[in-house]
């Protein structure tokens, strides 16, 4: 994982962004609260949905069998191999950080679901349970690369956030698993929480990384010396 370098947010741009997230969920929610069987948004989720199936081949099915794995039974695995290597790692506080945000975007999306009821697609390429929106696998991988880009702090970290979280909401829509609003939603409902959870632990954290960073660096410069001066007795008589 190399040197961990958190990343420390604006609180008023975190927040407006945040914001910005869950009015989009909060939109499509509140639409399907109206009539779940017929959104607004139905035609161009069945657009999509259809130019999805149009896209299969044997080769991208076998992806998306991977991805329809990582997205939830995986995404529990990460975290929680996260959350080991944190405590390895002697950041505890980023460990708890990890699983809690994981585990909120989990139980909030899965109240969400029994709430709105919105109907899958019927012709789904995978098993699925439950209700659409919002998007299950969209939101746990959202909240897993999101609070992994923000403990690791690197640029490139953030790509990949970015990358997997897309390639998962691609997944679920090529699997007729989900519809588009669902994986939108999803997503934007995740890194909003995530986002919000790590504003009022972040200056702990970052303080946490800091001292973890100069015990791990004692320990090796003893561990150096103790290398260079050899075993006891070795010394030139």
């Amino acid at each position: 994982m190399g040197s961990l370098q958190p990343r420390r947010l604006s609180p008023g741009v975190t927040i407006a962004a945040a914001i910005v997230l869950l009015a989009i969920a909060a939109v499509f929610a509140g639409f399907l609260l109206q009539g779940p069987q017929n959104p607004p948004f139905q035609p161009s989720d069945t657009a999509w949905h259809d130019a999805m199936l149009g896209a299969r081949n044997p080769f991208w099915d076998a992806v998306n069998l991977v991805l329809n794995w990582a997205g939830y039974t995986g995404m529990f695995v990460f975290h929680a191999l996260l959350g080991a290597v944190l405590l390895v790692r002697r950041r505890p506080k980023m460990a708890l950080f990890s699983v809690v945000a994981g585990v909120v975007v989990t139980l909030l999306v899965q109240v969400l679901k029994v709430v709105i009821q919105r109907p899958r697609p019927l012709d789904a390429g995978v098993f699925t349970e439950t209700y659409s929106y919002p998007s299950g696998h969209a939101s746990s991988t959202a909240a897993f690369v999101v609070a992994s880009a923000l403990l690791i702090g690197r640029a490139w970290t953030w790509l990949l956030a970015a990358l997997g979280a897309v390639a998962m909401m691609l997944s679920r829509t090529y699997l007729a698993a989900h519809w588009l609003s669902d994986v939108v939603g999803g997503a934007c409902l995740a890194t909003a929480v995530v986002l919000l959870l790590w504003l009022p632990v972040q200056e702990a954290c970052l303080l946490e990384n800091t001292d973890a960073r100069k015990i791990l660096t004692w320990k090796a410069r003893v561990s150096r010396r103790r290398q260079g001066a050899g075993p006891a007795g070795s010394a030139h008589r």
